[in-house]
C-alpha cells in the first residue's frame, strides 16, 4: 500500500498520496486519456448567465450517475479501460466506491477552476472526492467558508491521488488558479459517489 499524509483542515478532513501511481503509470495513462477521452468545451451558468469553462471536461461513469453542477445536467460516457485501471487503483487506495468521474484537462496556466465545493445533492451528506493528477503539477488551493485565516495550499504532482471527505465538502471551497508561469499539461480525474438526494446509494430499478 503506498503511503499517504493527513492534510490537517479545520472542520474538514483529506489525506494526501504524493505518489499513488508510478511515474511510468502517470506517463501512460495521461498519454491515453489525452488521446482517447471524448474532450468537450463546456459552458456553466454563473450568476443567471452561460459562460465557457476555462479548460476541457468530460463526465464517465455507471449509468445511472447522472450528474448536475452549474445549471447542466450530464449524462455518464461509459468507463474506458483505462478509467476503469485508474478507478480500481483509487477504490484499493481509500477503501472507497466511486461510480462515476469528471475529468479536467488543463492545457497550460491559463486553464484553471474557480473557488467552488463539491456539494451537490446527488453526491450525499458528506462526500467523498477522490482527486487524481497526471501531468504537470498544479497548485491547488483551499479556504475556509466563515474562518478567512483558514487556508491552504498543496501542489497537486503526477500520479498524486487527493481524498477529501466528511465535512470537507460543507465547511471549505477549492480552486485551481490560472498562472502566468510556462506550465504543461495536466489531466485530472475527479472521482465521485453519485447518491440521491435524500443521501441513499442510487439502485438500478426495474
Amino acid at each position: 500500500m503506498v503511503d499517504g499524509v493527513d492534510v490537517p483542515l479545520f472542520e474538514g478532513a483529506a489525506r494526501y498520496w504524493p505518489r499513488a501511481f508510478t511515474i511510468a503509470e502517470s506517463a501512460r495513462h495521461f498519454e491515453q486519456l489525452r488521446r482517447t477521452i471524448d474532450w468537450r468545451h463546456e459552458e456553466v451558468l454563473i450568476f443567471g448567465r452561460r459562460r465557457s469553462v476555462p479548460r476541457l471536461v468530460a463526465w464517465y461513469g455507471d449509468p445511472i450517475a447522472v450528474y448536475g453542477y452549474s445549471g447542466t445536467r450530464h449524462a455518464p460516457v461509459p468507463w474506458t479501460n483505462e478509467l476503469e485501471l485508474v478507478r480500481q487503483r483509487v477504490a484499493d487506495i481509500t477503501g472507497l466506491p466511486f461510480n462515476g468521474v469528471l475529468l479536467n484537462l488543463y492545457r497550460d496556466g491559463q486553464d484553471g477552476m474557480g473557488w467552488h465545493s463539491d456539494n451537490e445533492p446527488e453526491l450525499g451528506r458528506e462526500p467523498s472526492v477522490a482527486s487524481v493528477s497526471f501531468g504537470a503539477p498544479r497548485r491547488f488551493r483551499l479556504k475556509h467558508r466563515r474562518r478567512r485565516t483558514e487556508t491552504m495550499d498543496l501542489l497537486l504532482d503526477d500520479g498524486s491521488l487527493l481524498l477529501m471527505h466528511g465535512e470537507t465538502q460543507h465547511n471549505w471551497l477549492h480552486s485551481v488558479p490560472k498562472t502566468s508561469r510556462p506550465t504543461g499539461e495536466r489531466v485530472n480525474l475527479s472521482f465521485r459517489l453519485i447518491v440521491t438526494a435524500d443521501g441513499e446509494r442510487r439502485e438500478n430499478r426495474c
